[in-house]
C-alpha cells in the first residue's frame, strides 16, 4: 500500500505541475495577443508628423508622413523574400522639410538590381517608426567596401550615414520607386508560441497520467502484500 500511495502521489502531483504550466503558457498567449493586437492598432493609426524628438519606447510604430529628399547613397541590408530569393533592404538618408535627417528603410531591391540609382527629386514617405534589434554576438560586421550589411543596426547606420539614430519604415512613397517593394512593418515576426507550449505541457500531463494509471495496475496489490 506504501508504494501505490507513492506511486499515486507522484503521478498526481507530477500530472498537476504539467497542467499548472500549461495554464501558465495559456495566461501568456493571452499577454502576448494583448500586446500584439496593441501594436496592429498602433500600425494601422492615421499617420502624423514626425516628432522632434523620436523616442525608442514611446514612438515605437507610429505611423509619420514625411515629405524630402535621398540626399546619398544608401546602405544597402542583405534579406531573403520567399519566393523572391535574395536582395537588400534599402536604407536611404532623407532630408525632410523640416530640415531633419534621419534613415528611410525604402523596401526590398533584388541583388540583381543592386546598383540601381535613387531619384533626387522630392519624396512623400508614408511608414512607422521603428528600431528594430537584428544584431547579436554571431552578426558579422558590414562589408563596408561592397556596401553589404547583415542586419539592421540603427545607431551603426546611423552614424555611417551620418543622420540622426531614426528609422521610418515606408509602407508608401510618392512617387513610386521603380524596381524597390515596400517591407511594412508588421507584427508576423513577433514570436508568439504559447500555444504550442500549452499544448505540450497538457499533453505531458495527459501522458504522466497515464504512465501513472498504468504503473498503479501492474502493482495492484498480491494476497501477501495485503
Amino acid at each position: 500500500m506504501r508504494r501505490t500511495l507513492f506511486l499515486l502521489i507522484v503521478g498526481l502531483g507530477g500530472a498537476a505541475v504539467l497542467v499548472a504550466l500549461g495554464i501558465w503558457q495559456v495566461q501568456r498567449l493571452a499577454w502576448k495577443e494583448a500586446i500584439i493586437a496593441d501594436i496592429d492598432a498602433r500600425i494601422a493609426a492615421a499617420p502624423v508628423e514626425l516628432p522632434a524628438t523620436p523616442d525608442p519606447q514611446a514612438h515605437a510604430y507610429l505611423p509619420v508622413t514625411l515629405t524630402g529628399r535621398i540626399v546619398r547613397d544608401p546602405l544597402h541590408v542583405l534579406v531573403s523574400q520567399k519566393q523572391v530569393g535574395a536582395g537588400y533592404r534599402v536604407i536611404a538618408p532623407f532630408e525632410a522639410q523640416t530640415g531633419d535627417t534621419l534613415m528611410v528603410d525604402l523596401g526590398f531591391l533584388p541583388t540583381s538590381a543592386k546598383d540601381t540609382a535613387l531619384p533626387d527629386g522630392p519624396l512623400t514617405v508614408t511608414g512607422n517608426l521603428q528600431w528594430p534589434r537584428e544584431t547579436d554576438n554571431f552578426t558579422p560586421d558590414p562589408d563596408r567596401d561592397r556596401n553589404i550589411w547583415f542586419a539592421r543596426d540603427v545607431p551603426a547606420m546611423a552614424a555611417a550615414l551620418q543622420t540622426r539614430p531614426v528609422l521610418v519604415v515606408a509602407r508608401q512613397v510618392d512617387p513610386t520607386l521603380p524596381g524597390i517593394d515596400a517591407l511594412p512593418v508588421d507584427t508576423a515576426a513577433i514570436p508568439n508560441d504559447h500555444m504550442q507550449y500549452a499544448i505540450t505541457w497538457f499533453s505531458l500531463a495527459a501522458l504522466w497520467l497515464a504512465m501513472t494509471v498504468a504503473f498503479l495496475r501492474r502493482r495492484r496489490p498480491s494476497v501477501s502484500e495485503s
